[in-house]
């Protein structure tokens, strides 16, 4: 699950995934407020576990109100989000650098399905 840039960061992954026969979904979670949490659980049980990416701190946003709605629903759910001491770069780099990019959303999936 993603928004903005990191929803495209998503759609990357999910087309380098595709070529190893990895599926996954991506969901463009647009809106906290109010929160879908019937697609979510539903998503949830189907999908058995969840990342949720952000470029921004996890504390208040869509992967700390994702993993709240599921709290109830035994599955992994796995938040990328911003966690390091901010610098200057490039966008691929910075997204690289906080681990947010399509590169670390598919480490992530495969760590999930190993």
């Amino acid at each position: 699950m993603g928004a903005g840039i990191t929803l495209h960061e998503a759609l990357a992954a999910y087309e380098e995934l595709k070529k190893s026969n990895i599926f996954v979904r991506v969901i463009d979670l647009y809106s906290i407020k109010p929160l879908d949490t019937d697609t979510l659980k539903k998503v949830a049980r189907e999908t058995k576990a969840i990342i949720t990416v952000e470029d921004h701190h996890l504390e208040g946003g869509m992967g700390e109100a994702v993993a709240t709605a599921l709290a109830g629903v035994n599955i992994p759910v796995i938040n990328l989000a911003v966690t390091k001491v901010p610098k200057s770069g490039k966008p691929a780099e910075l997204l690289d650098y906080e681990e947010i990019s399509a590169g670390a959303i598919i480490d992530n999936v495969k760590k999930i399905i190993k």
